[in-house]
């Protein structure tokens, strides 16, 4: 009798490529046949797209979670507590995305954060369109003005001409690389936390 138990091979980089061509039942079919390990997104980037991805790396029964819980239930709906709710929204996608890293904040540690600059209409417009694709317009009155919340105290005088930066935050990063995609990605929950 002849044995008709043929051996397929596929390679790791043909695998992937079917599982993100394929719908969910495709996709449950190769995580089923090649273990759903394989089709992990390698880079925590990848994984943590939305802010529901965060809670789904670090868990629900993670002590930030449980905190941001109790907020929302202590001020159900309340005005003037979106800067709080955003703030605690950040540290979990910043605990996420750190994978378990935490600053020790002793001298010899580097750690990094999101930098935003604050444009005038004048100074957007004079931008090219590539520049004014990585931008968020944000606007505000006045001569003189400040964010202190946190990250970063941020002074901006005269016409916005000078700023400066002071104060570190538990909002840091273990790269430059996961605070600039934190900036980008996150920007509406930036722009609560520091702006409203």
């Amino acid at each position: 009798m002849e044995n008709n138990n043929k051996e397929l091979k596929i390679s790791a980089e043909n695998a992937l490529k079917a599982y993100n061509a394929t719908d969910d039942n495709g996709k449950e079919l190769l995580e089923h046949l090649f273990g759903r390990e394989v089709f992990a997104p390698k880079n925590i980037m990848e994984k943590v797209k939305t802010f529901e991805d965060a809670v789904d790396v670090i868990g629900t029964e993670h002590p930030y979670i449980k905190a941001l819980k109790n907020h929302q239930n202590m001020f159900d709906g309340a005005d003037g507590n979106e800067d709080v709710d955003a703030f605690l929204k950040l540290r979990i996608v910043t605990a996420a995305l750190n994978e378990g890293w935490k600053p020790k904040f002793d001298g010899d540690e580097r750690r990094w954060y999101p930098y935003f600059y604050i444009y005038t209409k004048e100074e957007y417009d004079r931008l090219d369109e590539d520049d004014k694709k990585e931008c968020r317009v944000v606007g505000r009155a006045g001569g003189s003005a400040y964010v202190s919340g946190g990250v970063v105290y941020a002074n901006a005088a005269y016409a916005w001409s000078c700023s400066g930066t002071y104060l570190g935050s538990r909002l840091a990063f273990r790269t430059e690389e996961l605070a600039e995609y934190c900036g980008k990605q996150f920007i509406d929950l930036w722009i609560d936390f520091l702006l409203l």
